[in-house]
């Protein structure tokens, strides 16, 4: 079945110079790039802050002889805190400003350092900066092929998003009754499925572009756009450290 922003990609391209279009769309990835990147960049600065200062830590994580343990009270708020505020977003876009919608992706990408932190003190360095560099190496072949690909890929989407829907189920399940085999399975399951949101976001953040250019829209898109494809980034890279990932 034809997806509908493909035809609306190619009316906008078609009435619109051609070449401003293009110019403007590569503008936009770079832009959606860049707010990633930067989102990135705040979360492993929060990450190493915590990691580095034993009293920071302790504000989030319970430490027993040193050792951390798990999160205390605190340290769950903070872990939740971005599934709230992207809730709200998801739910109050329209009306935001792009300065309000800018305020809820540094206050998440920065949240998400919390949880991201205690990477560091489960796994080794060495462990976490390999892994973190086949991770960006990954995403960028995939995000290239989303964005090159004359295919339509929402039809995966679909697919891509009951897998999600599946992998969750599964952790809330293996979180009550822990298996080993459940996690394996859970881990490989989300190394693909989130291999497979980075193409498809990344070509439907291509598309959107079209039917926000020219518009005040362009910003806010360029934002959201970058949260999707950071989320994919942080969801495969903690996968993935669960197979490349070595113990402290």
């Amino acid at each position: 079945m034809a997806n509908p922003n493909f035809g609306s990609f190619n009316r906008v391209a078609g009435v619109a110079d051609q070449a401003a279009f293009d110019a403007g769309l590569r503008a936009h990835m770079v832009r959606v790039y860049n707010y990633m990147a930067s989102g990135l960049a705040l979360s492993g600065i929060v990450a190493l802050g915590i990691f580095s200062s034993p009293q920071i830590a302790s504000l989030f994580f319970e430490i027993q002889s040193g050792m951390v343990v798990g999160f205390n009270v605190l340290g769950w708020v903070a872990i939740f805190a971005p599934l709230g505020l992207l809730m709200l977003t998801g739910a109050r876009a329209g009306q935001m400003s792009v300065g309000a919608v800018q305020a809820v992706y540094w206050a998440v990408t920065g949240l998400m350092g919390i949880s991201l932190s205690l990477l560091l003190f489960r796994y080794t360095g060495a462990s976490v900066v390999r892994t973190f560099f086949v991770t960006a190496a990954a995403f960028g072949g995939l995000s290239l092929y989303g964005y090159t690909t004359k295919r339509d890929l929402s039809a995966v989407g679909k697919f891509l998003f009951m897998g999600l829907i599946g992998i969750i189920l599964a952790s809330l399940v293996n979180l009550f009754f822990p298996s080993g085999t459940m996690t394996f399975v859970i881990s490989v399951a989300g190394v693909l499925i989130f291999s497979g949101l980075i193409a498809y976001d990344t070509q439907a953040i291509k598309e959107q572009y079209a039917g926000s250019w020219g518009t005040d829209m362009a910003e806010k898109v360029a934002i959201f756009g970058a949260l999707r494809l950071y989320l994919n980034f942080v969801n495969l890279f903690q996968f993935l450290m669960m197979f490349m990932g070595q113990r402290r």
